[in-house]
């Protein structure tokens, strides 16, 4: 699978990914484990488990985990739960990362979002876990991979984000080694039940 993202380019063993920051590269932090996310998908798992499992992985909030599935050229969200029912995002979406993700089929990493154009609508709603924050976090960081079948199909998209009041509050960059947990992840999560249509 390809890597795509921002300005300062990685390479390890021929694959590519940049990490937004201008001085200097991602942090060679890896993922909290590199377990087989395989273990992460019980056979009746739902999408709220499995994302609950995934943001442990990674250390981060659950709330910092989304979910889609494609359905009828939109996505709509698995998860978080309170997006469910906040809007859905078209392919043709210029502007959001989720839809690009899905159009590419490449894996992609961002260490400073806000300079990212995208469509920020969806972080205007108050999710649970920051229901005690004065002022909502936003996405600072994010790594975005597409949800594949066998043959190539897109099913999906999983994303995960570090949220805070500026990039040093969000905590350290993703690095290359989260881009391959999130990959496996996406591997086992196309095996998944839940990512079907109805």
């Amino acid at each position: 699978m390809e890597f795509a993202a921002e300005d300062k380019s990685l390479s390890m063993q021929g694959m590519k990914a940049h990490s937004g920051q201008d001085n200097s590269a991602a942090a060679a932090a890896p993922a909290a484990n590199v377990a087989t996310n395989e273990g992460l998908l019980a056979t009746d798992a739902t999408p709220q488990q499995f994302c609950s499992e995934l943001s442990k992985l990674f250390r981060v909030r659950s709330s910092e985990v989304a979910l889609f599935r494609l359905d009828g050229g939109m996505l709509k969200f698995l998860f978080p739960e309170e997006l469910k029912t906040a809007g859905t995002i078209p392919l043709s979406s210029s502007s959001a990362i989720a839809a690009h993700t899905a159009i590419s089929k490449k894996l992609e990493l961002f260490n400073n979002f806000p300079r990212v154009k995208h469509a920020s609508i969806f972080e205007t709603v108050k999710l649970k876990q920051q229901s005690e924050q004065p002022d909502p976090l936003t996405i600072q960081k994010l790594i975005s991979g597409p949800v594949l079948d066998a043959q190539g199909k897109v099913l999906g998209v999983l994303q995960v984000c570090r949220k805070g009041f500026d990039l040093l509050s969000a905590g350290p960059d993703f690095s290359l080694g989260d881009l391959q947990q999130l990959e496996r992840a996406t591997k086992a999560l196309a095996k998944a039940p839940f990512m079907k249509t109805s």
